[in-house]
């Protein structure tokens, strides 16, 4: 991203997270948001992976909620999540869950986030499903992967995480994962992170994304390359026809509602797609994420406003 896309996502980001702000979107910006959700209710959800699912688009679940206050707001979170799982394997779309650990109390209780998240990865593995831990800001990355750590050892091997290629550390975190049979979704990053653990220029973090990439696709890792962005989307096709590397090997994940015909195109020319299925009606942190990524997201919503 240029110097002024960096400045606009920081500034977009400091701004979303002044309370007035929040409850004025609240307020008028739900209508808008409904582009990159799908729906409120798990319901919708599925038939939305089911349209999905008939264009050759795999799908990734996710109920929105993260940052909760009371530890019981956790254990609806978590029986929502098994009513999630149930549902994808009762429907038989092809999806996977994500979840978030601090949807689960992971900022309130470790211990009780992790008996949460496992009781799911538990009921994920009864009906052979796969659980992505989605990683948030560098305040809880050692502990998420931590947490993917434990559930491996516990069996859980239907359990991966999620790296970000803007933070320092991330280099090192891919080698230690792969080495430990973990799989990743593999992100840029989309969080308001300082200098000291996070590159700060377009550059850097393309090449660490890269590089992470790179790590996957030469040892043979399954590889998931989350981006919408066109150059690591053709780079990576390029450099795995180059090494003639199967198409099988690696997927490609995009955003509910972000570049729908990009996601149909790459499922017609053979490679495995999958789309990043949000519900529920915590939508606020995750909408004001998606706007920060790229300029062209809140024009959409401004023209959107005006219509």
């Amino acid at each position: 991203m240029s110097v002024g896309t960096e400045l606009y996502r920081k500034t977009l980001l400091t701004v979303a997270g002044n309370k007035a702000v929040e409850n004025l979107s609240l307020k008028y910006g739900k209508k808008l948001a409904g582009k990159f959700i799908a729906g409120s209710t798990l319901e919708e959800a599925l038939e939305a992976i089911r349209s999905l699912n008939s264009k050759g688009i795999m799908a990734t679940l996710d109920h929105l909620g993260e940052g909760i206050t009371h530890l019981h707001e956790a254990a609806l979170y978590r029986d929502e999540y098994l009513r999630l799982v149930e549902g994808i394997a009762d429907e038989g779309v092809d999806s996977n869950v994500s979840l978030k650990p601090t949807q689960m109390g992971l900022a309130l209780d470790p211990e009780e986030s992790y008996q949460n998240i496992r009781a799911v990865a538990v009921r994920a593995k009864e009906r052979e499903l796969f659980i992505r831990i989605d990683m948030e800001d560098s305040p809880f990355t050692q502990a998420t992967l931590d947490m993917v750590r434990r559930l491996h050892s516990e069996g859980l091997d239907n359990t991966g995480t999620v790296l970000q290629a803007y933070l320092h550390r991330t280099e090192e975190d891919t080698r230690d994962m792969i080495r430990e049979g973990i799989r990743l979704r593999l992100v840029k990053g989309a969080y308001k992170e300082p200098a000291n653990i996070a590159y700060q220029s377009s550059a850097e973090v393309i090449h660490q994304f890269k590089t992470m990439i790179r790590h996957h696709l030469d040892q043979g890792v399954y590889t998931a390359v989350a981006s919408h962005d066109d150059h690591i989307i053709n780079w990576t096709k390029q450099y795995a026809k180059d090494r003639d590397i199967s198409p099988e090997a690696f997927e490609f994940q995009m955003l509910y509602g972000l570049r729908m015909s990009e996601q149909e195109r790459l499922a017609q020319e053979g490679y495995r797609i999958r789309c990043y299925v949000p519900y529920g009606t915590m939508w606020y942190p995750y909408y004001t994420r998606r706007l920060a990524e790229k300029p062209a997201n809140l024009w959409m919503v401004v023209k959107n406003m005006f219509r």
